[in-house]
C-alpha cells in the first residue's frame, strides 16, 4: 500500500532530467526527517518529488549531508536540516552524478561545504558540465567535488564510522554506496528504487550487471536489523532490497532470451514479456515497456561484446 501511494504521487523523474524546472503551482512540499540511527537521519520528500533521499549525520563532531536535491527545494531542504541541526553541512556526500541528486552543489560548495565524491562523477562533471535550461552548460568550479576516490572512502565523525564505497557501472559509471558500519544502515542511493523499477543510465556507464552486482554487494553487508535508505521509494530493508535484486535478476534473463532469439526491440516490446511486474513495479519514469527498452539494450551490448553471459 505504501510503495503504491508513492508511486500516485511520485512527479516523473524526467522532469528533471529534461531540464524543465517545477512549476510554481505545485503543491506544498515538505521534506520528512526519519531517524534511523543515533545522529542519522533519512530526509524524504513529500507532497511532491524532490529528488532523491537525503541523508544526514549530525553531532559534535560535525555534520554530513548525503546528496542535496535540487534548487527548487533548497530552502526546504534547509528547514528541514535547521529543525535537526544548527551546525553548518561540513561535507557533502555525492551518490552519483544526476541532477536530482547533487542540484545544490554549487550552492553549498560556494558556502564552504567539502564536497566527497567517486573519481568519475568528478570527471563527468569536468567533461560533460550540467544540465542547463538549453542543454549542458559547464559546471560551477563550486559544485565540483574537493575529496574524490577510487575505490573507498572511511568517515570517522560523531561515533557513527561510515564507509562511502565505489560500485562500479550500476546505476552509472559514478556510484557508491555509503554503509553506517555500527549503526547497521546503507545509504544506496540509485542502486535501489524500492518497490519500482530501477533506472539503469547505460549512457552514463551504468549497466544491468553492475547493478545486480551492486544490490548483491549491499545485501552482504545487511542482516534481518539493517536499515536500508533507497535513492527512491519509502525507508527499506533486505528483504525488499532482495526482492529487487531478485526480480532484475529474473527479468534480465527473460529479455536476455528474446535477444538471444533474435528478436528486435519492438518485436520485444509488443509481447510485453515483463507483464507480471507491471502492477508491482512499474511507475511514471520508468514503466513496464521503458524498463524492457533498457534491458533490451544492455542486452544487446553484451551480446555485440562476444554474448558471454555475466549473470550472477
Amino acid at each position: 500500500m505504501r510503495v503504491k501511494y508513492f508511486k500516485s504521487t511520485l512527479l516523473s523523474t524526467a522532469m528533471f532530467f529534461s531540464g524543465i524546472s517545477v512549476a510554481k503551482d505545485e503543491p506544498k512540499v515538505s521534506f520528512k526527517s526519519t531517524e534511523v540511527g543515533d545522529g542519522i537521519y533519512m530526509l524524504a520528500g513529500e507532497g511532491g518529488f524532490t529528488g532523491g533521499n537525503l541523508g544526514l549525520l549530525v553531532g559534535d563532531d560535525g555534520v554530513v549531508l548525503i546528496d542535496d536535491s535540487m534548487p527548487p527545494f533548497l530552502d526546504i531542504m534547509n528547514e528541514a536540516i535547521a529543525s535537526i541541526t544548527d551546525q553548518p553541512i561540513d561535507f557533502l556526500i555525492n551518490t552519483h552524478v544526476h541532477g536530482d541528486h547533487i542540484g545544490n552543489n554549487a550552492t553549498l560548495g560556494e558556502g564552504g561545504t567539502h564536497i566527497v565524491a567517486h573519481d568519475n562523477l568528478r570527471k563527468h562533471l569536468v567533461t560533460k558540465g550540467v544540465q542547463g535550461e538549453d542543454g549542458m552548460v559547464p559546471a560551477p568550479k563550486a559544485a565540483l567535488p574537493v575529496l574524490t576516490f577510487s575505490e573507498e572512502m572511511s568517515f570517522h565523525f560523531n561515533g557513527q564510522p561510515a564507509k562511502a564505497i565505489h560500485v562500479p557501472k550500476a546505476h552509472t559509471d559514478g556510484d557508491a554506496v555509503i554503509h553506517f558500519t555500527a549503526a547497521n544502515v546503507i545509504h544506496a542511493g540509485d542502486t535501489f528504487f524500492n518497490g519500482l523499477f530501477p533506472y539503469i543510465d547505460l549512457d552514463s556507464g551504468g549497466s544491468v550487471d553492475g547493478y545486480i552486482n551492486a544490490q548483491m554487494t549491499m545485501i552482504s553487508m545487511s542482516n534481518d536489523e539493517t536499515t536500508i535508505i533507497p535513492g527512491h521509494g519509502p525507508l527499506s530493508n533486505k528483504k525488499e532490497l532482495q526482492s529487487a535484486v531478485d526480480m532484475l535478476i529474473d527479468a534480465k534473463a527473460i529479455i536476455a532470451k528474446h535477444v538471444k532469439d533474435g528478436k528486435s526491440l519492438e518485436e520485444v516490446v509488443a509481447a510485453n514479456p515483463l507483464e507480471k511486474y507491471h502492477e508491482g513495479w512499474n511507475w511514471g519514469f520508468i514503466t513496464t515497456e521503458r524498463m524492457t527498452t533498457q534491458l533490451y539494450n544492455d542486452a544487446v551490448k553484451g551480446h555485440s561484446h562476444g554474448g558471454h553471459d555475466h549473470s550472477h
